[in-house]
């Protein structure tokens, strides 16, 4: 990805005129939480240093268009709904219903069109968000276009509801507010309930301790079914349970009693431990604890691969070949079937852990891994005009 200044310069080519700015948000990291965000319940995500950068400037005709520098067509589409005129639209130019579902959604609080030039450095299907970084750094850009004040808590609900309404995909709140919210050197605890945040120190380097994102090269994608059959099992044995979401059984053992379905006694244990070990992690971090995270990290991935079923074998193997290899912890991070594994090391061992894993993947013939150091980064923001 080029600088802020670059994209700016390039915004001039294609468009023939200057950008009035160039924002920027992260994609994230969930440390753990996962699958628990349209439970209602607890999350615990990072930003990265990587993410994506949106130049824009406004346009009176009330049509948005929008090129990326990894993409060659454009995609305009008329805000307030209507025919979307690009050649391929929507199999390989999927990527633009985000920034056009945000802009349609955001027009009821008063923005218009807009010309964008995007440009991305976080790997695309690796679990990192990209999708709801596209989302956030397109909501701020036109905010700031058309003078629409708008607090960064709701900015995520309505980058959310973009994603649930204009692409298709179920996703909850915790990737946009991640990407808005986060701060550097924290983990944010979100409650995706009420939308309430809090700022939870987390710095690993001070312990000594090396955090890596493994991008297992298994791309995903969330618009498919099997993300969309998870939620629906977790309603469904909310309902059977009668409470309003899972993130309220108190009980376990009683509600795994009530449920006569395998799948859904497996989908509520996942869940309700999941929340635990959210709050554990919490205290951990709260201690200063960095160094005992691998266990919450392990028992995660178990519950994801084992209850939720939503593991896939290049991450179980690069999880296995981490540990055996001496990483603390790992586990798979985001909706599962393809993406990113999350692995703890201590600092001095980060190098036998890559090595480990890139074995590991050569044995069996796979695409070799690739490996982003993950550093707990600031949310979106306006990067240019400084």
């Amino acid at each position: 990805m080029t600088g802020p200044r670059a994209l700016a310069e390039a915004f001039t080519g294609v468009f023939g005129r200057e950008p009035e700015g160039v924002w920027h948000a992260p994609g994230r990291v969930n440390l753990i939480g996962e699958h628990t965000d349209y439970n209602d319940g607890f999350v615990l995500p990072f930003a990265l240093g990587l993410g994506v950068s949106v130049a824009a400037a406004p346009r009176g005709d009330g049509v948005i268009e929008v090129r990326s520098r990894q993409a060659a067509t454009a995609v305009t589409a008329p805000v307030d709904g209507g025919p979307v005129v690009s050649e391929g639209w929507p199999a390989e130019r999927a990527w633009a219903a985000y920034p056009v579902g945000v802009a349609r959604v955001l027009r009821e609080r008063g923005t218009g069109g807009a010309s964008l030039l995007i440009d991305s450095d976080l790997p695309q299907g690796a679990g990192l968000s990209s999708s709801a970084a596209l989302e956030c750094a397109t909501a701020l850009a036109l905010c700031d276009l058309h003078g629409v004040a708008v607090d960064r808590p709701a900015l995520a609900r309505l980058a959310q509801r973009a994603e649930n309404e204009q692409v298709g995909v179920p996703c909850g709140l915790m990737d946009q507010a991640a990407s808005l919210l986060c701060t550097a050197g924290h983990a944010l605890l979100l409650d995706c309930r009420s939308g309430l945040s809090a700022q939870v120190p987390f710095a690993p380097a001070g312990s000594g301790m090396t955090l890596l994102v493994v991008d297992t090269r298994a791309a995903h994608a969330l618009a498919g079914g099997e993300y969309g059959r998870r939620r629906a099992e977790c309603e469904e044995a909310a309902a059977l349970l009668g409470v309003a979401a899972l993130r309220d059984v108190t009980d376990l053992a009683g509600a795994l009693g009530t449920l006569r379905d395998p799948v859904l006694r497996r989908r509520v244990q996942h869940v309700v431990t999941e929340n635990h070990r959210v709050e554990a992690t919490v205290g951990l971090l709260r201690a200063g604890a960095v160094t005992e995270l691998g266990a919450m990290l392990n028992a995660s991935h178990l519950s994801l691969r084992d209850q939720f079923e939503v593991s896939w074998p290049e991450a179980d193997t690069a999880v296995n070949a981490a540990l055996r290899a001496g990483a603390r912890g790992g586990r798979m991070v985001g909706g599962g079937f393809g993406g990113s594994v999350l692995v703890l090391t201590a600092a001095d061992r980060a190098e036998r852990v890559r090595d480990a894993v890139a074995a590991a993947y050569a044995e069996r013939g796979w695409t070799p891994p690739e490996f982003i150091e993950a550093v707990p980064s600031r949310g979106a923001r306006r990067v240019t005009p400084a």
